[in-house]
């Protein structure tokens, strides 16, 4: 089955270059564009796309309120989003992540690396290395909140083992890692992720680590 993809940019060549890449490939289906995050919205709702590639400054709607309408609880487009961004002069991809979106890619990346984002995030996952991740917290630290009574509750919930876990995830451990450093199965990891997913509400791995952040696991700089 394909993968169906909705392009999202205001700029009609970084449309044309990625729909290009995109169609090359047997297992992706490019089912439209969008020129600005207003239009992302109102096609994602109507094609129901499996993926849209969100740019994240366009006019009308920027593509972080564009991502958060879109994956809202409840959310007639039931997509997952992978922003495209220019990491060097775009400060808003952590807003993005907390929206909703699966993850980001940087509009230099090659086109091999831009079908397997959209292939990853298609199937679920989260397209950021937790290293990338940390690093785009440790830069944008200033900007997270500090921690909310809620985050205290949750993290009250997690047992010891799995506040072990979402530490190590927070700091850029693989899965692998972690077995090794916890001595545990790499399957038993993944079950405690996937606890950790349910228990705290969390999309992703991205998010798992951004709530460390949030909570105040994890300090940025730390590392």
């Amino acid at each position: 089955m394909s993968i169906s993809v909705l392009v999202a940019d205001d700029q009609p060549l970084m449309r044309a270059a990625l729909r290009m890449c995109l169609s090359a490939e047997d297992d992706v289906d490019v089912v439209g564009e969008a020129a600005d995050g207003s239009e992302a919205v109102e096609l994602a709702q109507r094609l129901r796309p499996d993926v849209v590639i969100m740019d994240i400054r366009m006019p009308t709607l920027d593509g972080v309120t564009a991502t958060g309408q879109l994956t809202a609880p409840g959310s007639a487009a039931a997509t997952k989003v992978l922003v495209v961004t220019t990491f060097d002069l775009d400060e808003y991809v952590v807003d993005a992540l907390r929206a909703g979106a699966s993850g980001f890619l940087l509009k230099d990346a090659t086109p091999q690396e831009l079908v397997n984002a959209v292939r990853v995030v298609a199937a679920g996952n989260a397209l950021l290395a937790p290293t990338v991740t940390r690093r785009l917290l440790d830069k944008y630290a200033s900007r997270l909140p500090s921690s909310a009574p809620q985050h205290s509750q949750l993290l009250d919930r997690l047992t010891q083992r799995e506040l072990a876990v979402l530490e190590a995830l927070a700091r850029g451990s693989s899965n692998a890692e972690i077995a090794q450093a916890l001595h545990l199965a790499e399957s038993s990891v993944k079950t405690h992720v996937a606890h950790l997913l349910t228990k705290l509400g969390a999309r992703t791995r991205v998010h798992l680590v951004i709530f460390a952040y949030e909570s105040g696991l994890v300090a940025p700089g730390t590392i």
